[in-house]
């Protein structure tokens, strides 16, 4: 009993240094679906938005999602978002917050000074998305299809496979663009978000890529469709193969992509691609025979093979590497210099692209 009576004192002395519960109601929370970084409208510093979820009792009585914006601009993201803690009178909840929209004058200069602060707190996940805006970010996050739903966020359904899929659409995480920014050897690709003079369409069908160094380069939408074919292997392409007189579509349902650095000794010498695209032909000017299907194969793979060719080009002029320098890296030993030879060489290395096109029909009718 003494033992007890011993026990029962300290639990009480100590219950006396324990504080209260941190936790707050959910009605004392605004959730944060997305956060939008422009450029200072008075000077240096960022211009921060806030697009904030509003609750509602019931979905099918909703007459469209409704959104609640704050902004604020300071020197810093931090200074920025305690600023806007003072403008409301809940706790700002980011856990839930899956968009990050970045105006792209701000990924041209440069992101170290600002994207540190997002992988730094913990309570912003790494899986959110990494979006460019044009003409800024606040129109695309004020931006309000009239197609969005009460019970959803339109800016996501461009990325996350359950509304639309496009080849035209490039995904980038948080954990994504900050391991390819700094790593050597690949370039980040980010998607380009724009919106209409009467904030009422969103169009993603463009990329940009940035690295190290100020590398900088926006993607039309036929290179980013031509980037997501060769890297990301999305399918549901339409390509256009024309040989003299004759003009075909053709529909590709399933891409396979290997590449691999051809090396003498640790000496890179050439970059070696095999594309391989399955797919039906869509559209013809002329009448088709299931006969001659070799003939449309060597056609289609001969001029598909020189637009990517070009593409691939293009990113070694602008000496933005989308991975093969990452692949060099990842193949041989490290050592001094490594990376230094690939920098140097790769603007000029040749590429051996392959592109195999085997079609499987000239469509419902020949």
């Amino acid at each position: 009993m003494k033992q007890l009576h011993l026990l029962i004192i300290s639990l009480c002395l100590i219950s006396t240094f324990l504080s209260g519960c941190g936790f707050k109601d959910i009605d004392k929370r605004v959730f944060i679906s997305a956060i939008g970084i422009d450029p200072s409208e008075n000077g240096e510093g960022f211009k921060v938005t806030l697009k904030i979820a509003l609750p509602i009792g019931s979905v099918k009585d909703a007459s469209g999602a409704k959104y609640a914006y704050f902004s604020k601009e300071g020197e810093t993201i931090g200074e920025s978002l305690r600023t806007l803690e003072t403008h409301t009178d809940k706790v700002l909840e980011f856990g839930h917050m899956k968009a990050i929209v970045i105006h792209e004058k701000l990924l041209a200069d440069g992101v170290k000074e600002y994207m540190d602060y997002f992988t730094r707190r913990g309570d912003i996940q790494l899986i959110a998305y990494i979006i460019a805006a044009r003409p800024t970010a606040e129109d695309v996050l004020k931006t309000e299809p009239s197609t969005e739903a009460a019970s959803t966020v339109s800016l996501f359904n461009f990325f996350d496979q359950t509304g639309t899929e496009s080849p035209f659409i490039t995904t980038a995480f948080l954990f994504q663009f900050r391991r390819d920014y700094y790593g050597k050897g690949i370039d980040s690709f980010i998607p380009l978000m724009e919106t209409n003079e009467d904030k009422t369409e969103l169009r993603v069908n463009k990329a940009i890529v940035t690295g190290l160094n100020d590398k900088f380069l926006v993607l039309s939408s036929i290179q980013t469709k031509y980037y997501n074919t060769v890297f990301n292997e999305k399918s549901g392409f339409d390509y256009k193969v024309k040989s003299e007189d004759l003009v075909l579509m053709l529909n590709i349902d399933n891409i396979h992509t290997s590449y691999k650095i051809i090396t003498d000794g640790n000496e890179p010498v050439s970059i070696k691609v095999d594309v391989k695209m399955i797919g039906i032909i869509g559209q013809s000017n002329k009448i088709l025979s299931i006969d001659k299907l070799d003939e449309y194969n060597k056609i289609s793979s001969k001029t598909i093979e020189k637009k990517l060719l070009d593409f691939l080009k293009l990113l070694q002029e602008e000496k933005l590497d989308p991975g093969f320098g990452l692949r060099y890296r990842a193949t041989r030993l490290n050592e001094e210099g490594l990376f230094e030879k690939w920098k140097e060489a790769y603007p000029s290395l040749p590429i051996d692209l392959n592109v195999d096109v085997q079609l499987k029909s000239t469509g419902a009718i020949e």
